[in-house]
């Protein structure tokens, strides 16, 4: 007799929750290795592998600043273009490098993980800084130089190579841009206390590059621009990026890898429909019954259980939903309990918390822009 699939999942759901027999030797976070076991944490993980990710973040936004911190400047006295058109294309360009972090985001958390999405971006990355720089030191892709006050345009494939290029790096540098900080996160076991602690510590350590790269990308690279060309002024960077990839790979064996759980958007209409289904429903008194498993293991792939809290309690009319019985009673049949709802009243949390602040960042800044504005008036 064929099992169903409510019953295959549920003996894949038991075999997950297994604990290995010497815990303390290995991480309780559900990580695994390189090729998908288990890990210990003796051997992988902590400041050994996060040394090799911030070395990747320093060479990363050295490159990526020094591309952009020059930007008008090469559209301008290089393409020949007005102030108007140089600006418009910087800002279009940036605005991509902000919007495409959601591609790499949805590619890691949903299905090729950290790791995988990182490299593929990053090889996109050096593509693009190849084609940078070749446009700048091959004397067939290179724009012509003006002659007097005649500024001859750049013809179709000199423009082509350079903004094919220019595109490629805002789809590399957006798409590992979510990905780096919490790869290098995930080195650090959020069960044990010790390494939690030093889960803090990265996070300096990590905008401490941001500014590293940034502070020698405004200073050395905008000085070798301006006097031995930008053939050596591209070149550098891309050399840098070349190096990001190869310090990333590798620390390869000694990372420790989360596996995909899918979509959290996903998950997150979930539990908004289900709540709103489940919303007179009766909570146990127990809050170990919200759990889907027992153990620290959860029924969302690679990811942990998250404590329970009363916090948004709205959403926890959901978490009555509690065994595999409550399968028949929703219509999806992966739905599980405590673990999504933790995770979309996290996501709340914090997002009011980042709101709160950006309007305030907000009023600030509009408050100094319109005293500029006042302090500029000339009166006649």
């Amino acid at each position: 007799m064929e099992s169903s699939p409510e019953e295959e999942r549920r003996q894949s759901l038991l075999v997950r929750a297994t604990e290995p027999e010497d815990l303390a030797e290995y991480t309780g976070d559900g990580s695994v290795d390189f090729r998908g076991y288990p890990i210990l944490k003796r051997n992988t993980g902590n400041w050994r592998a996060c040394s090799l990710i911030l070395g990747t973040e320093v060479c990363e936004r050295l490159a990526y600043y020094g591309i952009s911190k020059s930007l008008v400047t090469y559209l301008s006295t290089r393409l020949h273009e007005g102030n108007v058109s140089a600006a418009r294309n910087f800002t279009t360009w940036q605005g991509t490098c902000y919007l495409t972090p959601l591609i790499g985001a949805t590619l890691a958390d949903s299905y090729w993980g950290k790791y995988t999405t990182i490299a593929v971006f990053s090889t996109i990355y050096f593509l693009g800084m190849s084609a940078l720089t070749l446009s700048a030191s091959v004397p067939s892709f290179m724009p012509p130089q003006c002659v007097g006050s005649i500024c001859p345009q750049p013809t179709l494939p000199q423009y082509l190579i350079y903004f094919v290029g220019l595109y490629m790096i805002a789809l590399g540098a957006g798409g590992i841009k979510p990905c780096v900080s919490s790869f290098g996160a995930d080195q650090f076991d959020d069960t044990d206390p010790v390494e939690k602690t030093k889960k803090g510590a990265f996070f300096n350590w990590f905008y401490f590059c941001i500014n590293i790269g940034s502070l020698i990308s405004g200073t050395v690279l905008i000085w070798v621009q301006e006097n031995y060309g930008y053939g050596i002024g591209f070149g550098i960077p891309t050399f840098f990026i070349a190096l990001a990839i190869g310090s990333f790979f590798i620390g390869s064996e000694i990372y420790r890898f989360q596996i995909p759980g899918g979509s959290p958007l996903t998950r997150a209409c979930q539990v908004v429909v289900a709540a709103t289904r489940k919303r007179k429903a009766d909570l146990p008194v127990d809050s170990s019954l919200l759990y889907e498993l027992d153990g620290k293991t959860s029924a969302i792939e690679g990811s942990r259980k998250l404590e329970h809290s009363s916090e948004l309690r709205f959403h926890l009319c959901y978490t009555f939903v509690l065994t595999m019985h409550a399968f028949k009673l929703v219509s999806w049949n992966f739905l599980d309990t405590a673990t999504f709802v933790r995770t979309m009243k996290v996501s709340l949390t914090k997002l009011r918390s980042f709101c709160g602040m950006n309007v305030m960042v907000l009023m600030i800044h509009g408050d100094f822009a319109q005293s500029h504005k006042l302090k500029n008036l000339k009166y006649y």
